[in-house]
């Protein structure tokens, strides 16, 4: 879902979004980001009570579903700061929603929903 506007995301991309969304600790991410605005990581981690590492795996999940966006920059001192943002979304989830993207979930998605029951 990039550009993260999508009105009728694909079967793929909802999959994708309601995974990292269905993570309390990632819905507490973009939550935090929503309200709070732009951040770097380290505080952002201080500001959830959880560590770098686990904040970054989170994070690497929510950019891949298109919800939140993440650029180095160059701080004062010269060290490379991590910042992230939530990239704007809405989707309408509707019985027929849900049954668009049903019928766009590619071959692989497929497998791999099958292969985790």
């Amino acid at each position: 879902m990039t550009g993260g506007t999508a009105p009728h995301p694909t079967g793929d991309e909802l999959l994708r979004i309601l995974a990292a969304l269905g993570n309390p600790h990632r819905l507490r991410i973009v939550a935090t980001l929503a309200e709070g605005g732009r951040d770097y990581v380290s505080s952002l981690a201080r500001r959830l009570g959880i560590g770098r590492p686990l904040l970054h795996m989170h994070l690497q999940r929510l950019e891949a579903a298109g919800l939140v966006t993440g650029s180095l920059e160059q701080a004062a001192d010269g060290k490379a700061v991590k910042y992230v943002e939530v990239t704007p979304f809405a989707i309408g989830l509707t019985p027929e929603a849900v049954v668009r993207a049903a019928a766009t979930i590619t071959q692989e998605e497929k497998h791999m929903k099958e292969s985790a029951k």
